[in-house]
């Protein structure tokens, strides 16, 4: 049976892990100058970033419960902060083309 220790960390890390994908697709969508590059970017290098955040915080760490396979623990702690993340950018946060930002030099 699961801890709710573990559960409430394993909640935290599926937190931090959408707050990081919210911002990697943040950024590459107001600093790439392409109309779908940033597309390849969140989806290649952000769960790169998840990756190893996840093989530092549950292996070096032990933070959050056993999910009994690496497909699961890859789907619940990867793929689901990534899809939400990338739902929250473009859902909820104002397009880069409303966003002003500051002339480069």
């Amino acid at each position: 049976m699961v801890a709710i220790i573990d559960l409430g960390l394993l909640l935290g890390l599926l937190a931090a892990h959408t707050v990081v994908a919210a911002i990697t697709t943040r950024f590459f969508r107001l600093r790439l100058d392409t109309q779908a590059g940033w597309i390849g970017y969140s989806l290649g290098l952000t769960p790169i970033f998840l990756f190893a955040s996840t093989l530092v915080f549950t292996g070096g760490l032990g933070i959050g419960p056993n999910l009994g396979s690496p497909v699961v623990a890859f789907a619940v702690l990867i793929g689901l902060p990534l899809a939400l993340g990338i739902t929250i950018d473009l859902l909820y946060v104002p397009q880069p083309e409303d966003v002003e930002l500051p002339q480069r030099q």
